[in-house]
């Protein structure tokens, strides 16, 4: 178990519970025996993982709301994402399970890998205390969150907007603040974004960042059938056009 820990970066002081964690509850059905599996740990080490995980997301992404954090924290720990961190580990090969599961990819089962992921931090948190698993957390989830950039594209309606616009056409989205009002200490802007020739967002914020971003996120409401219907509609204009003007 010594090249596990290591990729772990935790040495467990009582190593039953890295045994436990490892366990896959086919090995006592088959084997007939009472054996600890890891189903109790996973349900521990589910919440702790949840908590760590926000604690980081709430650290890096600091103008992101509830909303947006809460979303990206489940992507992080989707059966699939703690499949990913756990195939990083290696961690179906230390799997102890029964022959029969064995047979049918019990060792590279997304399930069975998210499972046992959860386990091992739940595992590093009876034996190790918070600061243990949060070390751990950082070590496996970190570079996962940092994949996610500076802001993950939830959390930039405007960047995600002008991606999808420009992969149909080369004109980029505009911004124009088209009212305001209120006092100094408590104004409210209302901000429009047009693309080839059109109003396709319109955003009320305290702010005119925030207005912006609430235009972009009500353009983005519309899908992108609707915008390539637009991009085709210019196109026959400037061709009638380019037409009249020969004649």
């Amino acid at each position: 178990m010594e090249k596990l820990e290591s990729a772990l970066g935790h040495s467990f002081q009582n190593p039953s519970l890295l045994t436990q964690a490892l366990t896959h509850a086919s090995l006592g059905y088959e084997t007939q025996r009472a054996l600890p599996d890891n189903q109790r740990l996973e349900f521990l080490g589910d919440a702790v993982i949840q908590l760590l995980l926000s604690e980081l997301l709430f650290e890096k992404f600091d103008e992101a709301d509830e909303g947006q954090l809460t979303k990206v924290r489940s992507q992080l720990v989707s059966t699939k994402a703690l499949a990913h961190v756990a195939r990083q580990i290696q961690l179906g090969g230390y799997l102890l399970m029964g022959r029969g599961e064995e047979t049918h990819g019990g060792r590279e089962r997304d399930s069975s890998l998210a499972d046992a992921m959860e386990a091992v931090v739940g595992a590093t948190y009876l034996d190790g205390g918070m600061e243990a698993a949060r070390r751990l957390a950082k070590r496996l989830f970190l570079p996962e969150i940092q994949r996610l950039g500076d802001t993950p594209s939830d959390c930039n309606p405007k960047g995600q907007l002008q991606e999808m616009l420009q992969a149909i056409s080369a004109q980029a989205p505009h911004y124009r603040i088209v009212e305001e009002s209120g006092p100094d200490h408590a104004k409210s802007f209302v901000s429009i974004v047009c693309w080839e020739g059109q109003e396709i967002g319109r955003g009320l914020g305290r702010s005119k960042k925030e207005a912006e971003v609430e235009a972009a996120r009500a353009a983005l409401r519309k899908d992108e059938a609707y915008y390539t219907a637009i991009r085709n509609s210019t196109k026959l204009c400037e061709k009638s056009e380019h037409k009249s003007t020969q004649l």
